[in-house]
Order: C-alpha cells, then sequence, then structure tokens
C-alpha cells in the first residue's frame, strides 16, 4: 500500500486529475480503474469527481513496483535566463518576453522556452522545489506569440494558477494592452467587433461580419496615441484573446501592423525594413491592469504593470514620432 498525504499546492485538485498528472506513465483506463477499485481517501472510497483537500490521506492498494513504474521520472532542463521581470511577489511573477522565444515548448524546442527560463529562475531562487512537488509546476496564464514581445504572467503556486486562469479567461478581471504600430494614421478610436475562424493549414485567421455563420467572436479597441508621416502609434485593448487576433484585426480594418508578413501590407512593411531592418511584426504587450481580483490575490486590485519597449523597437518609435 501507498499513502500520499495531499500538500497546499495539490489542494482543489480532482482525484482523476491528480492521478492523471502525477502517475504520467498510467493509461486513463488504469486511472479510473484504480479509482474505483484501489483508491481510498481518509478510509473512503471516492469517485473521479472527488475534489482532494489539503492533509487528505490518500492510499494506493498498489504494489510499490507498480508505482513507482508508474510515476514519470522528473526532468528539470534548466534555461538560461533571458527575460527581465515586471512584477513580483509571494504568489506571481510577471515578466517581459523578449522577441524570438517561445512561451511554451514544442516539439522544435524543448528546452529553451520562456516557461522553462521562468521555472529555471523560481529553482535558483528557491521558490520552486521540484523535488517536493508531485504534479504542481509553474506555469504561465497567458501567450504571446514567438515574435511578440512584452508580459507574460506566471502562477508561482498552484492557489493562484487557479485563480489567474480564472481572472484571464473571465472578463471584468484584468485587461491586456499593446503597442504597435500602424500603416495608415488612424486618427479615432477604432472598436472593432467581428468574428474569426482560423486556417490550420496557412497558420492564419480569416476575419468574417458578426452576421456570417460560425466562427468566434473576437473584439478589439485601438486607441491612437500619435500619427506622423503615414504611420500611427496605437494602443490595443484585447476584449477577446483569439488567435493573431490584433494582427488580423487591425489588417482587416484597413492599419496594418508594419512588419506583420501575414495581415501586413508589402509596400510598408518594405519602406520599414529598408529603414529600420524590422521583418517581423512591432507587438509588444506593454500593460496589464487589475481591476478585480479573487483570492489570494485581492491586493493586485487597482494595480497596472506596464513593461518597456524593447530598445529595437523603441527605437523605431522614437525615429518615426519624435
Amino acid at each position: 500500500m501507498i499513502k500520499l498525504v495531499i500538500t497546499e499546492n495539490e489542494d482543489m485538485q480532482r482525484l482523476d486529475r491528480f492521478l492523471k498528472k502525477y502517475l504520467r506513465n498510467a493509461s486513463l483506463s488504469y486511472i479510473y480503474r484504480l479509482i474505483r477499485k484501489d483508491i481510498k481517501i481518509n478510509g473512503k472510497r471516492g469517485s473521479a469527481e472527488t475534489i482532494l483537500k489539503q492533509g487528505d490521506e490518500l492510499a494506493l492498494y498498489i504494489s510499490e513496483e507498480d508505482f513507482e513504474s508508474l510515476k514519470e521520472k522528473k526532468k528539470t532542463q534548466r534555461a538560461k535566463k533571458q527575460f527581465n521581470i515586471a512584477y513580483e511577489d509571494e504568489n506571481i511573477i510577471i515578466v517581459e518576453k523578449p522577441f524570438g522565444l517561445l512561451t511554451h515548448g514544442d516539439s522544435s524546442e524543448k528546452k529553451n522556452h520562456l516557461a522553462n527560463q521562468v521555472i529555471s529562475y523560481l529553482i535558483e531562487k528557491g521558490d520552486y522545489r521540484p523535488d517536493r512537488e508531485r504534479t504542481f509546476v509553474p506555469s504561465p496564464v497567458n501567450r504571446l506569440d514567438r515574435n511578440t514581445t512584452g508580459l507574460v504572467i506566471f502562477g508561482k503556486n498552484s492557489r493562484s494558477l487557479q485563480t489567474l486562469n480564472l481572472m484571464i479567461r473571465e472578463k471584468g478581471y484584468i485587461s491586456k494592452y499593446y503597442l504597435t504600430v500602424v500603416a495608415g494614421e488612424l486618427k479615432e478610436e477604432l472598436i472593432l467587433k467581428d468574428k474569426m475562424e482560423k486556417d490550420n493549414n496557412k497558420n492564419m485567421v480569416k476575419v468574417m461580419p458578426m452576421e456570417e455563420e460560425g466562427g468566434k467572436v473576437m473584439e478589439t479597441i485601438a486607441r491612437p496615441i500619435l500619427s506622423k508621416n503615414g504611420f500611427t502609434l496605437v494602443e490595443v485593448e484585447l476584449v477577446t484573446g483569439r488567435t493573431h487576433q490584433i494582427r488580423a484585426h487591425l489588417g482587416g480594418a484597413g492599419y496594418p501592423v508594419i512588419g506583420d508578413t501575414k495581415y501586413g501590407d508589402l509596400s510598408a512593411n518594405r519602406q520599414i525594413d529598408k529603414r529600420f531592418g524590422l521583418t517581423t511584426q512591432f507587438l509588444h504587450a506593454y500593460k496589464l491592469s487589475f481591476h478585480e481580483a479573487e483570492a489570494p490575490l485581492q491586493y493586485m486590485i487597482g494595480k497596472e504593470i506596464e513593461g518597456k519597449l524593447p530598445q529595437n523597437l523603441e527605437k523605431i518609435r522614437h525615429e518615426l514620432f519624435d
């Protein structure tokens, strides 16, 4: 028999989800058979939907050998820190993702991505101890494209991560703002509300009118800051968070993001490339505003976190508008 005591970072998880994360080498059918026949919680049978609480004792009626074979051996791949820190406390860390870095790993890059870099930083600080955690890993709650720079929020413990995921998913908690430069002189605020469909083969989205059937609603607010010589510095507020939303929405509205090869203007892009050497989109997630918050993050209410433009984008902003 194996005994496990649920820790603070495992609190408020469903039993089946806890087991899927902890016994990663087990099949789903094995996990659900285990729940039906070979697990007790505080001496009683549970179900897949049973919510585990800190201090609960799980008894797994399996051998030590089987238990060890079902656990995935942890491999912590250290990655060199390339990000700046915009804000950090005991519960969350907000970092500035640099250009060219994936937020999460993928099949082409399993080690050097932002999530791994943040985990490595937290291990070095002593804020995260992978040897003491069975299921929890500090993780980002928002995601930026490889070539988009700016603020990414991570939860440093399970409760904060769950809360942040709720706050990002639901409206009214956190507003996300971007800085971009568009081709064309935008004079008034744009409130854009359309539908979108993603073409996975082309990795692009199609913008459609609201009255069309299907698709997902996307809403974007674009506010001009400075206009000069055929370009505008724009603050963009994301009301929804769809794939390529800002680039597709502004491009469809006639104000394409400079440097954007998917939805941009070829002539404007050539001009910007020749002058500044910019060959990817000028898009920076620069500000987060916390309007409401759930426990344990109520202290974030009213806070605004800002990040600086990367040096190359600041140079373009300066030379185009100052």
